[in-house]
């Protein structure tokens, strides 16, 4: 493994505030697990879990969301505060030298090409970090993320992971441009 500057804590952009979760924000983020369609692998279970409560004692024990020196950063509006989503690195499917990109908004903020702003920041992040390329794995029913990744310059890569119950994921890649040291 390569030695990497570590993600960002907070990023910024026109419209966008990318900063660390706080415990406060367990119940936006729940909301976003209940809003999931019912193909997705997390979700809120038939028992009510997570709750607000383990997701808060989450969002405590690991506060950026992802693996040492990643993360998933929430994103808010700068003009109001209001958490729509998150978007950040993470190992996923990928590996800590090529991680994949994570995003996901609330119901309420699509359309508004909020995910293709944060999106953005996090892949010139990572490109400020020293690594040379990111992932991403989109499930072949989601056809949104697919277009967010192609305004981004990602390419489907040929991989696909089989599952005929949640449906197939595809893979797509960016070649980063890392900045001279």
């Amino acid at each position: 493994m390569m030695a990497y500057k570590d993600f960002p804590e907070s990023l910024s952009t026109q419209r966008l505030r990318l900063r660390r979760w706080r415990p406060s924000d367990a119940q936006a983020h729940r909301a976003l697990w209940a809003e999931r369609d019912v193909r997705a692998l997390r979700r809120i279970d038939a028992d009510g879990r997570p709750t607000v409560e383990e997701m808060r004692e989450w969002l405590v024990a690991n506060p950026l969301g992802a693996d040492p020196g990643l993360g998933l950063l929430p994103i808010e509006l700068r003009n109001t505060g209001e958490f729509i989503g998150y978007c950040g690195l993470i190992v996923g499917q990928a590996s800590y030298d090529e991680p994949e990109i994570a995003y996901e908004l609330a119901q309420r903020a699509h359309g508004r090409r909020y995910a293709t702003e944060a999106a953005r920041a996090v892949v010139e992040a990572a490109a400020d970090t020293g690594r040379r390329r990111l992932w991403a794995t989109v499930l072949e029913w989601n056809t949104a993320p697919f277009r967010v990744l192609e305004k981004l310059g990602f390419d489907r890569s040929g991989r696909v992971d089989l599952d005929p119950e949640r449906g197939d994921s595809i893979w797509l890649t960016r070649e980063l441009d890392t900045p001279a040291v």
